[in-house]
């Protein structure tokens, strides 16, 4: 190994020790969460300023930081089955009827399409607002080779169709499915939960005794898996801490000042839908910047980690310790939020890549007959996007092929994908708290005292929030 890339992780492991020592101290967890952000800032800044972003010393620096990186998402990963089973099972055993199982699915898919449909029409005017267009960029190599890569994916992605795709829901090998082996693995485990969890209350008066058991059973599954849940998040700092000075070190400064237009408008559409996210909070009562602060950790671990799927775990801590959701409603909107209507991968992102490329055929992007469809089919096609990275590129190609746009030209914007999708995974994860906090006020299930408390739980504790 060469002595710089030594030195390099030398430095990784020193600043490592600085958020080991601020958890020694029991500093809060969003202070280490943000402390271990801006760290990873300021090494991956220095390393490309003394290397540059293709150095090999740094690719091989980042192989080992992607160890604690992409070690600590997998970790998330691997717990998000076994989360989302033994808590949807106890909350359906613990419900008044199953009637509210219904009611709770359809506010929670219900506000999700709704929000990814106007995250749309945001994208649509930030497009208009920058005079985005494609016509004229120049390609590279890497680009073209994108492009073409991005052209073999449009026979799937013409493929799907709405029925198919709810059809890919219903699990028929669910424990395939548990190993998150598809797409629509994540609801189709919902799906398996569920049915596990009638059957259960089915038997409720007929063999109380076996009832009882199972229910005990459950509830000691969950503590284990809980207490699972609360050791990798107590991983997030260094996790957060690689991941970004991965992103930072490698990150092309001059391909992101090529295309900052796209950059700003994306972002300012982001905050826009961010903005409607607290709207929306605000009318169901809730105070929007004590939401905003309490939500702020999950965020930034889903900006950094571009993981929708892998923020489910942190998202429901948060949603149950700090916003005072029901756990059964947090499990349902952060699952289902991590494949359902997403508002940046799904809604924002696909809008205004249409609305870019449609000048390169000749088509007025600006026009009723054009919007109208490009609506209908983002809000449709946002069913059944994967929570991981790549998603919005498979929602992308679902758009533009629908609406019959040269999907290759989304290759030019290979170079700042990852620098947006950040942004968009982390509006994907505020929507999906959002219809939690929606559902759960209008369930008449918001535990309020947790939510107006100053005094909260950080998420990585094991103890329960009073």
């Amino acid at each position: 190994m060469a002595i710089n890339v030594i030195l390099n992780l030398l430095a990784a492991a020193i600043l490592l020790g600085v958020l080991y020592a601020l958890q020694r101290r029991h500093a809060s967890f969003s202070v280490r969460v943000f402390t271990g952000m801006g760290l990873g800032v300021v090494l991956g800044a220095v390393l490309q300023a003394i290397y540059g972003a293709d150095a090999a010393e740094l690719k091989t620096t980042g192989d080992y930081l992607d160890i604690v990186g992409s070690g600590y998402v997998k970790l998330l990963q691997m717990i998000v089955m076994p989360l989302i089973m033994v808590s949807i099972i106890g909350a359906i055993l613990k419900l008044n009827g199953i009637n509210s199982l219904g009611k709770i699915s359809a506010l929670t898919i219900g506000t999700l399409m709704i929000t990814t449909l106007v995250a749309a029409g945001l994208g649509i005017l930030m497009a208009k607002v920058f005079h985005l267009s494609a016509v004229g960029l120049t390609a590279s190599a890497a680009d073209i080779a994108r492009g073409v890569y991005l052209q073999g994916k449009v026979e799937a992605a013409q493929a799907i169709s709405l029925p198919s795709m709810l059809l890919s829901f219903i699990p028929a090998n669910p424990f395939f499915d548990l190993t998150g082996g598809r797409k629509t693995s994540t609801i189709a485990v919902v799906i398996f939960s569920v049915f596990i969890g009638i059957a259960a209350v089915g038997i409720h008066g007929s063999k109380p005794d076996i009832f009882s058991a199972f229910e005990r059973f459950i509830q000691v599954a969950h503590a284990i898996v809980m207490r699972i849940v609360t050791l990798v998040l107590r991983l997030t700092p260094y996790g957060v801490f690689a991941l970004m000075a991965q992103m930072v070190s490698t990150s092309s400064y001059t391909d992101i000042l090529h295309l900052i237009d796209f950059v700003l408008a994306s972002y300012s559409a982001l905050l826009l839908m961010f903005g409607v996210h607290l709207l929306i909070v605000t009318g169901i009562g809730l105070n929007p910047l004590r939401y905003a602060a309490k939500i702020l950790p999950v965020l930034t671990f889903a900006f950094t980690s571009r993981s929708s799927a892998g923020a489910i775990p942190m998202s429901v801590q948060t949603q149950t310790r700090r916003l005072g959701t029901s756990e059964g409603i947090a499990n349902f909107a952060a699952s289902f939020g991590a494949t359902i209507g997403q508002n940046g991968c799904a809604g924002i992102y696909p809008a205004m890549l249409a609305v870019m490329i449609a000048p390169t055929v000749g088509v007025d992007p600006f026009t009723v007959a054009f919007i109208a469809p490009l609506l209908a089919i983002i809000t449709i096609g946002s069913v059944g996007v994967a929570g991981v990275g790549g998603g919005a590129t498979f929602a992308a190609l679902i758009v533009l092929s629908a609406m019959n746009l040269p999907v290759a030209l989304a290759g030019l914007l290979i170079s700042i994908e990852p620098l947006i999708d950040m942004g968009r995974t982390a509006l994907n994860v505020s929507g999906s708290i959002t219809a939690g906090a929606v559902t759960s006020r209008v369930m008449g299930e918001t535990d309020l005292a947790v939510f107006n408390s100053d005094a909260e739980l950080p998420i990585d504790s094991e103890r329960k929030a009073a």
